[in-house]
């Protein structure tokens, strides 16, 4: 059986209120685990919260619309298709708590669903930056590359040699610190990729993109990739 894991006490004796933008695979899943962990989960989606119902029943967590997703959260996820990103709500991050950060785990997938983004691909952006200019916040990039599944199937705690690493880039050291800690109460290890400029060694058809594998080998494989976004990438 995966390990659940428990959450450890806080400073302030209480759960964190965490926001998620995006209930599909990735989405869906942190919701399950972050409310196993005892946190108070808001989810939302692009259909509206009625549509939400069954994964509500099921975990707890609070459906809302995408303007409420951030209210009152100390982290929000941001967990949309790249094209969808430009269409969120302005004010999205209004009544979020000080110091809040934001997890993208988005893609840029040009043939399959994106289309083609200019600012990516011919100005060189990498996709987190693009992502955080049209959110207005600074973004930890984290789970681009993780499976749905192991969300679920691969928690292990600390020391065990079989636990996953997973790459975190970002350019805010608070939020990244913030961020790496829930990984790791998530039952996986982190790996500092650098920051949001950096965060191509992490991007699709990387060595690192979804390597399950520990922190020796994803440090590795953040190493080895290459700037030059492949073709099958491009738009």
């Amino acid at each position: 059986m995966p390990w659940r894991g428990t959450r450890p006490h806080r400073s302030e004796g209480t759960p964190m209120k965490i926001g998620i933008i995006g209930a599909g695979n990735i989405g869906g899943n942190l919701t399950r685990r972050l409310t196993a962990l005892g946190h108070d989960v808001s989810v939302a989606n692009s259909r509206g919260p009625e549509t939400l119902a069954a994964l509500a029943e099921e975990t707890g967590a609070t459906p809302v619309t995408v303007s409420e997703a951030a209210r009152g959260a100390e982290i929000v996820v941001v967990t949309v298709p790249l094209k969808a990103v430009p269409d969120l709500p302005s004010g999205l991050f209004d009544g979020a708590a000080e110091g809040f950060a934001v997890i993208d785990t988005g893609n840029y997938y040009p043939r399959e669903r994106d289309g083609r983004i200019a600012a990516i691909e011919d100005d060189g952006l990498t996709e987190s930056r693009w992502t955080e200019r049209h959110l207005g916040h600074p973004v930890i990039k984290a789970f681009n590359g993780t499976y749905a599944d192991d969300i679920l199937d691969k928690p292990r705690p600390a020391g065990d040699p079989e636990r996953i690493a997973l790459p975190v880039a970002g350019d805010d050291e608070v939020a990244k610190k913030a961020v790496r800690n829930l990984i790791d109460e998530l039952g996986f290890d982190t790996v500092d990729a650098g920051g949001i400029d950096e965060s191509w060694r992490q991007q699709p058809d990387t060595p690192v993109y979804g390597l399950r594998d520990g922190v020796e080998a994803v440090t590795k494989a953040l190493a080895a990739a290459s700037p030059e976004r492949p073709e099958a990438f491009r738009g």
